[in-house]
């Protein structure tokens, strides 16, 4: 019997995914648990498995397009069966596929649908009151419930926008009308990203939108004879909005500091010299960083911070995202409770996300819910850069190379192994003070090992 393959959900947050590409062309055979397709969302690309063994009988949503979660992406039938083909836009839970076409099921009703939404008891009032239908609502509060500020926004919106509240917050912000924004999101859902693609008309091709009036977008340019044109679409997309909205919804500030890591070197050569008979011990810079940071957030709980619209969120645990360069863009998953481990143990975690990042296989769960992250650029030949944040974390920390310099040590002029951090932080979470202190602590520990100790 035929086998529906649907869009995986993979995190509560996943709303839709991009079928990538197809790895079997219809009429191939495929085995259960062979790879099948490839998801791309706006955090990650994986690979999905063939739920059943047979034939690829169709291809509902072909390489390209978007769908929803659970939807009915494909059809895996017998060898010799005549299956019934599917409609694009189907919904299905990897149940095996219908022989025909069933009518649709009655969607229950307004009133009866409301009583499944997670709200304030103050939120679902307010809703009766002015009209606002909570399954429309995104909820910010403890688990994703609504609250009386999401109705609030909702309502401002008016009954045409169908915007998230913070992109709603930001529209006001910015003076942007959401009746002009399309929206990208599933239903057309108005996303922060597609106000700053309203407002951007050189990146997007289209008019600026809303109250604020702004000159003629420019008219298309003819690429020139041998130009390669390569489309802004996929993960470089999605990068490219995700940067812009990064640097549109943060107070973004960088500082720097050029460190002696001499000692620093100087252990791990030891510990490499201790562990030379084990082939699979390694111990990076990056490694050592890493744990410094942990030992530094702990004592500088802003910058282990996020900012959430209810406020800004100190973590008790460092999650700490490790940005790692791919072929076609960058990712940064993330170390759960990395400030928990000794060095060793944390390099091997910092080793074993980084490798699954570029072959594939990271969780949802490894890519969200970080809240600091180090990029490391000193294997590019880089002695410094400004990072840019990753949202919704208050810190980024950029690591450089380690370059041989002459430095003044103890009135002497030396040789010592010098290294440039930068630190890029959102001033709207903390002050320079505070970012200054945390860097300024980690540098010392990296000139002085034993203080990771202390």
């Amino acid at each position: 019997m035929a086998q529906n393959v649907i869009m995986p959900k993979w995190g509560l947050t996943m709303k839709e995914g991009k079928v990538a590409r197809w790895l079997k062309a219809e009429g191939q055979s495929v085995e259960k648990g062979e790879p099948l397709f490839e998801v791309e969302t706006d955090k990650i690309t994986n690979t999905v498995e063939a739920p059943e063994s047979g034939v690829l009988f169709q291809i509902v949503v072909p390489a390209g397009d978007v769908a929803p979660v659970l939807a009915v992406v494909g059809v895996i039938a017998a060898a010799g069966e005549a299956a019934e083909r599917v409609s694009a836009g189907a919904a299905g839970a990897g149940a095996p596929a219908a022989p025909a076409a069933a009518p649709a099921v009655q969607a229950v009703d307004d009133a009866k649908d409301e009583s499944f939404v997670p709200a304030m008891p103050a939120a679902r009032k307010l809703a009766r009151e002015l009209g606002v239908r909570l399954s429309t609502v995104t909820g910010t509060g403890p688990k994703g419930s609504v609250t009386v500020k999401d109705v609030q926004a909702a309502a401002s919106a008016g009954p045409a926008a169908n915007a998230s509240p913070q992109a709603v917050e930001f529209a006001k912000k910015m003076g942007i009308d959401l009746a002009q924004v399309q929206g990208t999101g599933e239903g057309g859902r108005i996303s922060k990203a597609d106000i700053l693609r309203a407002m951007n008309p050189a990146a997007s091709g289209k008019p600026a939108t809303g109250a604020k009036s702004a000159p003629p977008a420019a008219a298309p340019v003819e690429a020139a004879p041998g130009d390669t044109v390569l489309p802004m679409e996929g993960i470089r997309k999605l990068i490219a909005d995700n940067m812009l909205a990064s640097l549109a919804g943060a107070a973004q500030l960088t500082v720097f500091v050029e460190t002696d890591v001499t000692e620093t070197a100087a252990l791990r050569q030891a510990l490499l010299d201790r562990n030379k008979k084990n082939p699979d011990y390694r111990l990076s810079y990056n490694d050592i960083i890493a744990y410094a940071v942990c030992r530094a957030l702990k004592r500088h709980p802003v910058m282990n911070s996020t900012l959430r619209p209810d406020g800004v969120h100190l973590h008790a645990r460092v999650n700490l995202g490790i940005a790692v360069a791919l072929p076609n863009g960058l990712i940064v998953p993330n170390v759960k409770n990395a400030d928990g481990y000794t060095l060793e143990e944390l390099a091997v975690r910092v080793r074993d996300v980084s490798g699954r990042a570029r072959k594939g296989g990271l969780s949802m769960d490894e890519i969200g819910g970080g809240s600091f992250t180090i990029s490391n650029v000193s294997m590019l030949g880089m002695d410094g850069f400004t990072p840019i944040l990753n949202p919704p974390e208050t810190g980024i920390l950029g690591v450089g190379r380690v370059v041989e310099k002459p430095a003044v040590k103890n009135g002497e002029i030396r040789v010592r192994k010098m290294m440039t951090l930068s630190l890029t932080f959102n001033h709207m979470v903390t002050d320079g003070g505070p970012a200054m202190t945390f860097l300024r602590e980690l540098a010392d520990m990296l000139e002085n090992p034993g203080l990771m100790l202390a």
